[in-house]
């Protein structure tokens, strides 16, 4: 099951990455607006945590920037393979129209 989830998640991003790149907004980023989830820097500011919701750090947030959240969740995907991590992403891609019809409801 994780490597579906990481397989999925890894397509989803590279499909963002698309979209980033060709100046639209990233289905992740429409989910942050949305509250969905939230990529945010880890309270000492050395690395990146994604939780679900619009959760705010305390003190200032400061945003991720796509290619950062990018990374982040690729090496999620591939190495770290945390399934509570990959099944939060995934369904933030359910969630979206565009994703429903490929993907199982969990």
């Amino acid at each position: 099951m994780t490597d579906d989830l990481s397989d999925f998640v890894l397509a989803r991003l590279a499909d963002d990455e698309q979209r980033f790149n060709a100046g639209e907004l990233p289905y992740l980023d429409e989910a942050e607006r949305h509250g969905r989830i939230r990529i945010m820097y880890t309270e000492d500011g050395t690395g990146l945590l994604a939780v679900a919701g619009p959760v705010e750090a305390t003190g200032q947030r400061v945003p991720v920037p796509f290619p950062d959240k990018v990374a982040f969740l690729r090496t999620e995907a591939k190495v770290m393979q945390d399934k509570d991590v990959l099944e939060l992403v995934a369904s933030v891609y359910n969630a979206h129209p565009d994703w429903r019809e490929h993907w199982p409801a969990m």
